[in-house]
C-alpha cells in the first residue's frame, strides 16, 4: 500500500490509476490516439507471488539420527518436521519437499512417565469385539521399529502424501546397523536442542 502511494504520487497526473486495493494500471501512451508501438495499458502488481515448489526445484538429502536415549515424542515430532519438508524454507504442503532419515538404535529409545508401563498400542483383527492391545515395554522388546514408527505416522497428515511420506523416507533399524551407507547420509544430532 505505501509503494502504491508512493508510485502514485511521483507519478504525472493521469498515468497511473488505482485498479483495485493490490493493483494498479499504467498508461503506457500520453495520448489515447498515439501512434506508438506497445501495449496501451500495464497491469502492475504491489504484492509478491506465493513461492510454490516445483519437482525440478525439489533435492532429497539423507540424514541419519541415532535413537539411543532420545525421548519418543522428541524424537518423533523432529522426525517429522524433516520427512514433511518443514524445515526448508522452500515447503509446500501439497508436494513431497522432505528428507530422508534414517534412524538406528529404535531399541534404545526411552519414553517418560509412567508411559513404559501404561501405554498400549490398539490393533483390531476384523472380527466383532476382537480388540487387541499390546503394552509398550513388549512392542518395544518385539518390534522396536514399530514404536517410532506409529509415533511420526501420528505426527504426519492422514493423507496419501502422509503415507507415501511414512514408507518412502523413514528407515528405522532396531540396533546401530543400517544398509544405506550408499546413500552416506548427514549425522543430524537432535539432542544438542533437547539439553
Amino acid at each position: 500500500m505505501d509503494q502504491a502511494r508512493a508510485v502514485d504520487t511521483n507519478a504525472k497526473a493521469g498515468y497511473l490509476k488505482r485498479l483495485s486495493q493490490n493493483h494498479l494500471v499504467a498508461f503506457n501512451r500520453s495520448e489515447p490516439n498515439s501512434n506508438e508501438r506497445g501495449p496501451a495499458l500495464t497491469y502492475v502488481s504491489l504484492h509478491m507471488k506465493t513461492y510454490s515448489a516445483t519437482p525440478r526445484d525439489i533435492e532429497h538429502q539423507w540424514y541419519i539420527v541415532d535413537a539411543e536415549g532420545m525421548v519418543l515424542g522428541r524424537l518423533a515430532t523432529a522426525v517429522a518436521k524433516i520427512i514433511r519438508g518443514k524445515h526448508k524454507p522452500m515447503y509446500t504442503p501439497h508436494m513431497d519437499t522432505g528428507d530422508n532419515v534414517i534412524v538406528i538404535n529404535a531399541a534404545k529409545v526411552r519414553v517418560t512417565g509412567k508411559k513404559a508401563e501404561q501405554k498400549l498400542y490398539f490393533r483390531h483383527t476384523g472380527y466383532m469385539g476382537h480388540e487387541r492391545f499390546t503394552p509398550f515395554a513388549a512392542m518395544l522388546e518385539k518390534h522396536p521399529e514399530r514404536v517410532i514408527e506409529k509415533a511420526v505416522y501420528g505426527m504426519l497428515p492422514k493423507t496419501a502424501l502422509g503415507r507415501q511420506v511414512l514408507r518412502n523416507k523413514l528407515r528405522v533399524f532396531a540396533d546401530g546397523k543400517h544398509t544405506h551407507t550408499a546413500q552416506q547420509p548427514k549425522v543430524l544430532d537432535l539432542n544438542k536442542s533437547e539439553k
